[in-house]
C-alpha cells in the first residue's frame, strides 16, 4: 500500500543539510581518496558562522586532477596552509585539520543525485565583510 506524506521530499538527510551560501568554517577531517581517474580530498567542515548553523557539519570534495588543481591550490592558499609544504607540492592531511576560512556552498542535482559544490574560498579575515553583505542582501528581499 502506498501512502502520501506531504513534505517528505523537502526533508534533508538527518537535518544536516546546509543551505547555499557563505560560511566561516573549520576543517574537521581531511582524507585523500584514490580513484584511477579522479583522485580527491574528502573534507569535512564544521560551520563556525553564521551562529544559527554553528557546529553543523558538511562534507565536500576537492579533486586532484590536473584540470582541478587550481581549485585545490585556491583552497590551500586561502585557508592558510603551510606555504613551505605547498612550495614542495605536498599536502599533509594532518596539517589540513584545524584550518579556517570561508567557503561558498551551492547544491546541484544531476541524474537524480544531489551534490554539494564548493564554489569558492576566502581567508578567514574576510568574514566580517561577507557576513555584513549577506545580512544587507536579506534585508533588501521582500
Amino acid at each position: 500500500m502506498k501512502r502520501h506524506i506531504p513534505g517528505l521530499s523537502q526533508q534533508t538527510q538527518n537535518g544536516t543539510e546546509v543551505p547555499d551560501g557563505f560560511f566561516l568554517v573549520r576543517v574537521e577531517q581531511a582524507r585523500y581518496r584514490y580513484h584511477p581517474k579522479k583522485p580527491f580530498f574528502s573534507l569535512r567542515f564544521a560551520i563556525l558562522e553564521p551562529e544559527e548553523l554553528a557546529e553543523k557539519t558538511f562534507t565536500g570534495r576537492l579533486y586532484c586532477t590536473p584540470k582541478a588543481l587550481w581549485k585545490l591550490s585556491w583552497f590551500l592558499r586561502d585557508f592558510g596552509y603551510d606555504t613551505e609544504l605547498l612550495g614542495q607540492e605536498e599536502v599533509d592531511e594532518k596539517e589540513l585539520v584545524g584550518l579556517r576560512g570561508i567557503v561558498k556552498v551551492s547544491h546541484t542535482s544531476l541524474n537524480g543525485h544531489a551534490y554539494l559544490n564548493l564554489d569558492g574560498f576566502a581567508p578567514e579575515w574576510g568574514w566580517k565583510d561577507i557576513s555584513t553583505a549577506s545580512v544587507d542582501e536579506r534585508k533588501d528581499q521582500p
